[in-house]
């Protein structure tokens, strides 16, 4: 990985590999961008599954479906984290 704004140390993990028991070392720009992508990282994965972009559609309609549908994401997560006490079925989103 190349960073300029991390050195080239190594941290440790805090865990330990289960055949030797040493502790797992990391490089420190691993450690920080596991740290801080990780809600972007899943933003690009759940979209993923369900994809509606088909080849025979226009780049323009491609720009606007992935923006609508990063706008269903966004309520889908805001809802989820929102109403935590209750589970996310297809008939509570609908009403």
């Amino acid at each position: 990985m190349i960073s300029t704004i991390h050195d080239a140390t190594f941290v440790n993990t805090g865990r330990k590999d289960k055949k030797t028991n040493m502790e797992i070392k990391k490089p420190y720009a691993v450690v920080q961008y596991n740290k801080f992508m990780k809600g972007i990282d899943r933003a690009d994965q759940y979209p993923s599954y369900y994809s509606f972009l088909r080849k025979t559609v226009k780049w323009s309609e491609k720009v606007v479906l992935y923006l609508l549908n990063c706008a269903l994401f966004n309520t889908f997560f805001m809802y989820r984290r929102l109403n935590t006490n209750k589970k996310v079925t297809r008939t509570s989103c609908t009403r």
